[in-house]
């Protein structure tokens, strides 16, 4: 479900490649700012969701339809949010436009490209993910070590991305 999610966004990214909106935010780097910060701070909030995870024993998503809109949500906001991933789309689709040819067309066509080809690598790690998650499940301490590693990645991707501009 985060694989759909993911691909929601990547799909909002080609689309603001396609108006220009990505040009627009590489041309003025204030608001090329406010998405950063919006991302580091969405990547703060998730790296301190996880650390809190746990801490309410037998608190869980109450349906699989609602953990499954929860993981979309996820998805969209982690990769919308993330201002490298909408400059990608600006700085990469473009080199593959002529403007001797119908624009929304090649942009249809480089658009399904990326994000179909994205959805299926999405989607293959998070089986990957998912196989690992289960073998490992048993264990508490690696329950335990596991959280802490991820939420201090997460902290740290949202310290990079505040300081580190572009």
């Amino acid at each position: 479900m985060a694989a759909i999610g993911l691909a929601i966004s990547r799909t909002v990214h080609v689309t603001l490649s396609a108006l220009g909106l990505a040009a627009l935010l590489h041309t003025h780097p204030v608001l090329f700012d406010v998405v950063r910060w919006f991302g580091a701070a969405y990547l703060l909030f998730l790296a301190w969701k996880m650390l809190r995870a746990g801490e309410t024993e037998g608190v869980k998503e109450a349906n699989v339809t609602g953990s499954g809109l929860v993981a979309v949500r996820s998805g969209v906001m982690t990769n919308l949010l993330n201002p490298k991933a909408l400059m990608f789309c600006a700085l990469l689709l473009p080199q593959f436009i002529s403007t001797e040819n119908d624009l929304t067309a090649q942009y249809l066509t480089l658009g399904i490209i990326l994000v179909g080809l994205g959805f299926a690598f999405d989607v293959l790690y998070a089986l990957a993910a998912s196989r690992l998650a289960k073998r490992f499940s048993g264990s508490g301490a690696i329950q335990k070590v596991t959280k802490l590693l991820f939420s201090t990645v997460f902290g740290f991707a949202a310290i990079r991305l505040a300081i580190g501009g572009n």
